[in-house]
């Protein structure tokens, strides 16, 4: 029903399974042909390289709506060193440490008191911040707010406000708001306010019922898709590969809520007979491979902003829900206000200096400044040795951040005599003099308690989760940055940093912060430090996959637009003849099973093309084919001004992609590898739009 990285075939629809226990249905993703599947491809062969978690991989295609395709994935940095590697048959250091070596960890800790003594980061209590805890019954407040859910504790909202979006979640996302409600409910009366009302009593309303779903067969199909998952092993290490060395691999999923998959994590480790299978964490970092589905992978990108309003909403919902079966005590804090320095560039809130860098460059999703000092050290430093843990300067550095502070607007700042480690320090100084932490006050300390999670799925679900909640500005500054470190990696054997050292450096910047309590120096010094780079190692070597939103989000999205779209029929008082047309509608839709329907694309390329076009739509076809015949069609000749001539003799073309505007979605960006009958299937009512890529994609 969804687009993600998902499973094949994917016939999406409606599809949901009656609760006892809890007071909500679960939506888990199912399949409107009647079943649900999640086949698993094992591949046993050793990727190119140990140095990477593998290239990118390309299986032939098969249009048959039960073949699945993998997805490893690694940044083309890394995949471009791991194909280098593999030639010249010399393993990686970087995958072959297990652990950081003592240069690694000396440079963490030196990191940490450059820190303390540069920003003034003396309270290592947490007893001055410039931030605050909660107070009671607050934090539950702000929560459910944040989750779209603050009209369950408001009196005058009525009951098909609160169905909606409750409609679509899964039975332990459910359990995860009950209990923020029942948690809000004891505040309340402590203060000896009156209690919101029960949630269970909503679903009891005529209305909320209409919303929820009525076949017992969707039960059946939500249990058919968690055993999918059950029978997925935490790991797969075959013994031709632990005889071989080769990596490990892990099958990443998102068909499956997240917090629906660590219920069945933690049944299946209870069992002996799985204890003795588990692979033990030993530091290296595996091949992760996502069943890819036929309707392509949906990056962030490629959501409208209203889209990923609601993607946010029930991202925090599963993320809370997987903090609670992890038994993981997460405090949020809120950032209080603070005196704005006078300054243009370090120590401004991201969001303002965003905001007036668009003034002179509209489409630039990150800061400019950020921009200039990335890209000077992409050409001057990645080769640099020890870039990032040699410190420059001190009195350059002022001296130059004195410099781009006053002239760098105005462009009379010469980068040439730049220095790339001082420029390298001046980043790091960026990144933890923003007034409040990059990864955010509220989502901090969750992201450090990543570190507690001994499986490295369950890391991944809760990193994946966190990048979702991030601001735009923060969530495309931290990608810019992290794909600037991936660069720095795959240059090793020139600038002798490794994965490790990158980490070890970088995590400091980023989970210490003078305006939220950390616990990153506490206990003994060796396990935090590397706990801490375990999770800034992963967030570099797995951007990509942590950038992309899972399918069974898209599922509960599509979901809540379609009931979104039906609420507004409960307040007509003819409320049976209403009912009765829906029914009869209902008969008038599209079969499912059409083999091969026609669509009208609509073409809306700025000023070069407004037209439509017919396509004929197959059990093969793809976005990818509709964008070649729409090229072929309207933009084949530069004579007519739609393609531009080379000098060699080539055309070339705007960029175009084809959206899915409407129906079930608000605008989706298609990938190219979607198949576009089962798109149609999964939202008949939507329309198929060809426009012109912006400049800048909505996330970078």
């Amino acid at each position: 029903m969804g687009s993600g990285v998902c499973c094949a075939p994917l016939q999406a629809g409606r599809a949901h399974c009656a609760v006892t226990i809890c007071f909500l249905s679960p939506l888990l993703p199912a399949r409107r042909s009647g079943h649900v599947s999640v086949v698993v491809s094992h591949s046993t062969a050793a990727p190119s390289s140990p140095r990477t978690p593998g290239g990118r991989c390309c299986f032939p295609r098969d249009p048959s709506p039960t073949e699945m395709n993998v997805e490893p994935w690694a940044s083309p940095q890394d995949q471009a060193a791991a194909e280098h590697t593999h030639a010249a048959h010399t393993p990686s250091s970087q995958d072959q440490e297990q652990h950081p070596d003592k240069l690694c960890l000396d440079s963490f800790w030196s990191e940490v008191e450059t820190i303390r003594q540069g920003s003034g980061y003396t309270d290592v209590d947490g007893t001055r911040r410039d931030s605050r805890q909660s107070e009671e019954g607050e934090q539950e407040e702000q929560w459910l707010a944040d989750a779209g859910l603050s009209t369950l504790i408001s009196e005058d909202s009525e009951d098909v406000d609160k169905a909606v979006l409750l409609s679509t979640l899964t039975r332990t996302q459910a359990e995860a708001v009950q209990r923020r409600l029942d948690s809000y409910t004891l505040s309340l009366r402590k203060r000896n306010k009156p209690p919101p009302r029960d949630v269970r009593d909503i679903f009891h309303s005529p209305i909320a019922q209409t919303l929820l779903p009525e076949s017992q067969d969707s039960e059946d199909l939500a249990q058919n898709s968690m055993a999918s998952v059950a029978k997925t092993p935490l790991s797969v290490v075959t013994p031709e590969q632990q005889q071989r060395g080769a990596p490990k691999e892990e099958i990443f999923i998102t068909d499956v809520a997240y917090c629906e998959q660590a219920v069945i994590f933690l049944k299946q480790a209870k069992l002996p007979q799985n204890n003795s299978h588990r692979r033990k964490e030993d530091g290296t970092l595996p091949r992760v491979i996502c069943p890819q589905c036929r309707l392509g992978v949906t990056r962030i990108q490629d959501l409208s902003h209203t889209d990923m309003k609601k993607v946010r909403q029930l991202a925090l919902i599963d993320m809370t829900a997987l903090c609670d079966l992890l038994e993981l005590e997460v405090k949020r804090h809120k950032t209080c206000k603070r005196k704005i320095p006078e300054s243009v560039l370090f120590g401004v809130p991201l969001a303002a200096l965003l905001e007036n860098d668009q003034k002179l460059k509209p489409s630039t999703m990150t800061p400019l400044f950020l921009q200039a000092l990335l890209s000077f050290l992409e050409k001057k430093g990645v080769d640099s040795e020890g870039i990032l843990r040699v410190p420059g300067s001190q009195s350059r550095i002022k001296l130059l951040q004195q410099n781009l502070e006053s002239n760098f607007y105005s462009g009379a700042v010469s980068w040439d005599e730049i220095s790339p480690n001082d420029a390298a320090a001046l980043l790091k100084k960026f990144i933890r003099e923003l007034p409040s932490p990059l990864l955010t006050a509220e989502h901090l300390n969750t992201f450090s308690a990543v570190r507690d999670i001994s499986e490295l799925k369950q890391k991944l679900h809760m990193l994946n989760l966190l990048i979702l909640l991030l601001p735009e500005p923060n969530r495309n500054t931290l990608k810019v940055l992290l794909e600037f470190l991936s660069k720095v990696v795959s240059r090793e054997k020139k600038n002798r940093m490794n994965l490790w050292a990158v980490a070890t450096i970088m995590a400091p910047n980023l989970f210490l912060h003078k305006a939220v309590p950390s616990r990153l120096t506490e206990g003994a010094e060796k396990g935090q430090a590397e706990k801490a780079a375990d999770i800034m190692r992963l967030l570099i070597r797995y951007q990509d996959l942590l950038w992309t939103v899972p399918n069974f989000l898209m599922s509960q999205v599509r979901k809540l637009n379609e009931n979104s779209n039906r609420r507004y029929q409960f307040y007509d008082r003819r409320i049976k003849n209403l009912l009765r047309k829906i029914h009869t509608d209902s008969r008038d839709k599209p079969d499912k099973n059409t083999s091969e329907p026609c669509r009208t694309v609509k073409i809306q390329v700025g000023d070069l093309v407004s037209s439509t076009m017919e396509v004929q739509v197959n059990v093969s076809s793809r976005a990818s084919d509709l964008l070649a015949q729409f090229q072929r069609q309207f933009m084949s000749t530069p004579e007519n001004g739609k393609g531009k001539l080379r000098r060699n003799g080539s055309i070339t073309y705007p960029e175009c992609a084809i959206y899915e505007v409407g129906g079930n979605i608000g605008e989706h960006c298609l990938d190219p590898d979607t198949h576009l009958l089962d798109l149609y299937n999964s939202n008949p009512g939507g329309e198929w739009v060809i426009k012109l890529k912006p400049n800048g994609s909505r996330g970078l």
